[in-house]
């Protein structure tokens, strides 16, 4: 319930607000991370942020998912994962207790912020007479953001130009990590990310970490974004408006971008 001022008047109303609760992913019965999140699709987000982080090479080193409640109307996702993942974790283990959707905060050294990114292959176009529909599926997606205007969403956009699905959250790296998390649990391995926010260098680092060729941005990137899309090999485009984008990093694998320019 709110009261809502509108110019001159002013009177009781009521509004839609997004939930955010912690919620602590742990592996092997430890704690490794607790991020504010949206409380749905925790297990894709899961995944989703084990492959993107380098916790686990692949689905094979995930053998159970399991979603608890947890304190503070928060929750635990209690992963297990392969003996090998759990020790290479160990080793590398950093405590990220986030505000809403942080990226890095809590690692341990600027070694274990800007960590090596590897270059992924060059298989993959898409044709731009599917971008504006594209970028249109982002509003399909925010189910929660056009009530509450308070998430980021992301796709991913199969090569004909049809959408294969899509996560929403209040951070914007979670809503990426959950789409990352179905994208390997579906098995969608050609196509096209796009995200509702701009394109910072951990989001950029999450798509190469997972294999992600191409990435549409709806605001700004940064320059070490744009740096790292260079080095792994990625195709970069931001400011993705209706009829404009500003393409960074390897054009080559948009088809049609000498007639739209």
């Amino acid at each position: 319930e709110i009261i809502r001022i509108a110019g001159s008047t002013s009177g009781p109303d009521t509004d839609w607000v997004a939930e955010e609760v912690p919620v602590a992913l742990v592996y092997n019965g430890i704690s490794h991370a607790v991020m504010m999140t949206t409380p749905t699709m925790l297990e894709d987000f899961a995944v989703g942020f084990s492959l993107a982080e380098g916790i686990v090479r692949s689905l094979e080193d995930i053998h159970d998912i399991e979603v608890t409640d947890g304190c503070r109307g928060g929750k635990n996702v209690n992963l297990t994962i392969s003996s090998e993942a759990f020790w290479k974790l160990k080793e590398h283990r950093r405590s990220m207790t986030g505000r809403t959707g942080c990226g890095i905060c809590g690692v341990e050294s600027l070694e274990g912020a800007v960590r090596p990114t590897p270059r992924v292959p060059f298989t993959q176009t898409f044709d731009l007479q599917h971008y504006e529909r594209a970028l249109n599926y982002l509003h399909e997606i925010e189910e929660l953001g056009r009530l509450t205007g308070a998430t980021h969403a992301a796709a991913w956009v199969n090569v004909d130009g049809s959408l294969a699905g899509g996560a929403e959250d209040v951070g914007r790296h979670v809503a990426l990590d959950k789409l990352l998390g179905l994208r390997a649990k579906q098995g969608w391995p050609e196509g096209a990310l796009v995200i509702s926010s701009r394109a910072s260098y951990e989001m950029v680092q999450k798509a190469a970490m997972t294999g992600v060729e191409i990435i549409f941005a709806v605001s700004s990137p940064t320059a070490l974004a744009i740096e790292v899309a260079q080095k792994a090999g990625i195709t970069l485009a931001a400011f993705c408006r209706r009829g404009r984008a500003n393409v960074y990093t390897h054009p080559e694998r948009l088809i049609g971008l000498g007639e739209q320019a």
